[in-house]
């Protein structure tokens, strides 16, 4: 899909669609207004019918509007025209590209960028517009004998259209970001929508290579088994024991600054799928096992949308992928083995095998001698029953760098929440034969999981991002979300201008 960008009054533009607010009241937009004095106040008789619902994001899609160069004219409810806030802008926008979607329409011109929305400007607006529209075109129909779809044609273009000329070259940049997230997340929600038979850890690491084939400023480096011995990642490797999938640890360098400054890293878990090991999963729902990589997913999504950008920093993805299988080579509960830090791990609980993954890769990023190190993972159940599907949880050692990132999710919609860290969390994590147990007892479950990722993290400013609630869907929208990359790349843009 291309996004242009364009200043024009609405009676100019000939389009196949126009796009449209509306408020309460039947108060129009701008753009609205000046298509209804042209068509003699057509759009406003249709509003005063009532055939439209007052919820913001609902649409009403008029043909044959009279003067009009737009063979469509799609309404769009924006509520209160004094409450519209970020939500509800991107509730609005939702309800246009899911209707676009369904229109098929191959090209179309929204004049929604030019609504007021607090505390937002015109580059968020048309960069949420770009990341939205794409995400409600999104299908995953690649193994499929025939593609879903009635025949229609998908939508091709959008023109996003300002009120301002002068603010062309900022409006261009903004719609470029937007593309730019866009695209990482759709690449990251391919990955995870995959099925473990063809994801597999091999399959991530091909992944990373093609990414970085072609791009002078993209490196990628693969770590074998063997190579994981030799640096003693003894807490990773216990966890591929029971898999036929040979285990990879993979890099993703994007050098978009001096060699010499320090980079932004992102550790990403990739358990291409979990069956829970020898403690194993119950039956019910374990396909959604293969979504276990998303963290993976999510950090080179993150990585592929920054060197899209062309951000003037550093950042290395760190991805330690397995998979995690029973096998008459399994981990089985009570083993002990060695991290690459040289602490002692008793494993209580082989299905607790995102954090021994993890560890290892944490100690491994130090050599990146890293400004930051944010680690994506879909880590706890309890994560989920904490803070349900809406939120990520966030932890972390530096109070700076957690602000930052709550700033992040609030700008970009993908909110995070912070949970706490404190000593007193860290005495569940005891063990009689080891440095420490992989898991503790069940309450708090995910603030023990990131206390145990914290004592491998004390070289470094860190946080860790629990996304096992935001990072897919199930029932009849099942499939991945491309969630924490808003999050991740809007910080990451601050980062850069900052």
């Amino acid at each position: 899909m291309n996004f242009t960008v364009k200043n024009l009054a609405a009676s100019k533009h000939r389009s196949a669609c126009a796009v449209v607010g509306v408020f309460d009241g039947h108060r129009l937009s701008p753009s609205a207004q000046d298509l209804d004095r042209l068509s003699h106040g057509h759009i406003v008789n249709i509003l005063k019918r009532g055939d439209m619902k007052s919820t913001p994001g609902q649409t009403l899609c008029l043909y044959n509007v009279p003067q009009l160069n737009c063979d469509r004219v799609l309404l769009v409810r924006c509520g209160k025209e004094k409450e519209l806030d970020a939500a509800r802008y991107r509730k609005v926008l939702h309800g246009a590209a899911a209707a676009l979607a369904n229109l098929g329409v191959k090209e179309a011109v929204s004049f929604l960028p030019e609504l007021d929305v607090k505390d937002r400007d015109l580059a968020w607006r048309l960069r949420k517009t770009a990341e939205v529209t794409r995400e409600a075109h999104y299908r995953f129909d690649r193994l499929k004998s025939k593609q879903d779809g009635n025949g229609a044609p998908q939508l091709r273009r959008l023109t996003l259209n300002i009120t301002d000329e002068t603010e062309l070259d900022i409006a261009r940049k903004a719609v470029e970001q937007g593309q730019a997230i866009a695209n990482g997340m759709a690449l990251a929600k391919d990955l995870g929508n995959l099925p473990g038979n063809i994801c597999t850890p091999s399959y991530l690491a091909s992944e990373a290579l093609r990414l970085a084939r072609g791009n002078r400023r993209l490196q990628a480096k693969i770590l074998t088994e063997k190579e994981m011995k030799t640096l003693k990642m003894g807490s990773l490797l216990s966890v591929s024991r029971g898999s036929r999938q040979p285990p990879r640890l993979i890099t993703l360098s994007y050098h978009g600054a001096a060699r010499t400054e320090a980079p932004y890293v992102l550790v990403g878990k990739g358990i291409t799928f979990d069956s829970g090991g020898i403690s194993i999963k119950p039956a019910a729902t374990m396909d959604e096992m293969k979504f276990d990589m998303c963290g993976a997913a999510s950090v080179l999504g993150t990585v592929a949308a920054v060197a899209e950008m062309g951000l003037p920093i550093n950042v290395v993805a760190v991805v330690p992928s397995c998979e995690n299988l029973p096998d008459g080579n399994a981990t089985k509960p009570g083993d002990i083995v060695t991290s690459m830090s040289g602490q002692t791990i008793e494993i209580l609980n082989t299905d607790a095998e995102g954090r021994l993954i993890l560890c290892d890769a944490l100690t491994y990023s130090a050599r990146f001698k890293p400004r930051v190190v944010i680690d994506v993972a879909t880590l706890t159940g309890a994560c989920v029953v904490a803070l349900g599907k809406e939120a990520s949880g966030l932890f972390s050692n530096d109070d700076e760098l957690a602000q930052e990132l709550l700033k992040a999710g609030t700008v970009s919609g993908d909110r995070a929440w912070q949970m706490p860290l404190w000593e007193e969390y860290q005495d569940s994590l005891k063990s009689n034969f080891a440095d420490m147990a992989n898991v503790g007892n069940r309450d708090g479950g995910a603030i023990t999981a990131a206390c145990f990722l914290a004592r491998f993290t004390k070289d470094y400013r860190w946080a860790h991002l629990d996304i096992a609630g935001v990072a897919w869907l199930s029932g009849g929208v099942k499939g991945a979300t491309g969630r924490p990359i808003p999050l991740l790349t809007q910080y990451l843009i601050d980062q850069a201008q900052g």
